[in-house]
């Protein structure tokens, strides 16, 4: 019955997934980009550093392809976890890039004496630039009823090609754990809380809160096979996304020294993409790729082809030298 309660919290947030819809930037890996998450998973690994870097490339076969890349580090100390993020976005004609800086504070707390149930709660503090080259755009304004006139004026009354702002958010995460191999984790985030101006124009355009709810369990199967499934939505305004997958994952050497696992998962995602993901960890490195094919109304321009995405991680442990007590003797001896 304990570890029944345990499968039901990851069923519960796998079926309020199911019921939210989700915005179409996204990482396909959210796994396995942690503090762009939630804040809460700062520090939320077996090691003393981690260095996460993502990179993501969609819509080539369309249009201007959209590139995504982000790169994060944190460590801890005792309870404490904090790190920095940085995400970089360019898309379309009109190279709209988007550059956001965070900073992620979290704080451990042990529920119960055993270890077995741990609250992470964080907070996020960013920087957010954003810029556009308009002179890259064209608007209806240009067409004279006859022809299309791209030396016309737009009319278009935009006050700046860029602009800053400051976002906080606020996350906590929930972990059971009996094992590294036996565990389920769920959490829920919120960012951009101040609604910070994001307009162009000389009327403001609030930057709407973006929540993100995900749960994962991890479920050993046998000695060499575990089963991990997940489930992620996001919601920003009007725009939805969900994803719903699992991966399974292979030993190929359990020990530490030699530690070696595939990985393997199909997931999806809400009218949008199905995508496969494939990864390796060898010591304290992970790599892993996933490919989108595409299954919205826009597969006739798309032509089933969706995003192709890479995801590293790099976890350090640092060297503690053993700290050796001498016994001074008596002179007398």
């Amino acid at each position: 019955m304990y570890f029944l309660n345990r499968i039901l919290i990851f069923l519960f947030f796998t079926f309020l997934c199911l019921h939210i819809k989700a915005q179409d930037i996204h990482w396909s890996q959210f796994n396995d980009n942690q503090l762009f998450q939630n804040p809460g998973n700062t520090g939320h690994f077996d090691g003393d550093y981690r260095f996460i870097g993502n990179y993501r490339d969609q819509w080539r076969s369309v249009t201007v392809p959209f590139s995504t890349i982000s790169g994060s580090v944190d460590a801890k100390w005792k309870n404490l976890g904090y790190g920095l993020l940085f995400f970089h976005d360019v898309a379309g004609d009109g190279k709209f890039r988007t550059l956001e800086t965070q900073f992620n504070v979290s704080n451990l707390f042990q529920i119960t004496s055993d270890s077995m149930n741990l609250l992470r709660l964080g907070v996020n503090f960013g920087l957010n630039h954003r810029q556009i080259t308009w002179s890259n755009l064209y608007f209806d304004n240009q067409y004279n009823g006859y022809v299309f006139d791209p030396s016309a004026p737009t009319f278009e009354n935009y006050q700046s090609d860029k602009k800053t702002n400051f976002s906080i958010g606020l996350g906590a995460v929930y972990e059971w754990r009996k094992n590294d191999r036996f565990s389920v984790i769920s959490g829920f985030s919120a960012f951009n809380l101040n609604q910070p101006n994001q307009g162009f124009y000389t009327s403001e355009i609030k930057r709407d809160v973006r929540y993100n709810v995900f749960s994962k369990g991890i479920f050993k199967i046998n000695r060499e096979w575990d089963i991990i499934p997940s489930t992620q939505i996001s919601f920003q305004g009007v725009y939805r996304e969900q994803i719903l997958g699992a991966s399974a994952k292979y030993y190929l050497n359990p020990k530490a020294t030699e530690y070696c696992a595939l990985y393997g998962g199909l997931w999806f995602r809400n009218k949008d993409a199905a995508y496969i993901s494939l990864g390796i960890d060898y010591k304290q490195l992970f790599v892993g790729l996933s490919y989108d094919i595409n299954v919205s109304k826009l597969v006739p321009a798309s032509n089933l082809r969706g995003g192709f995405e890479i995801a590293i991680r790099y976890i350090i442990h640092a060297f503690k030298p053993k700290k050796i007590i001498h016994r001074v003797c008596p002179d007398f001896i």
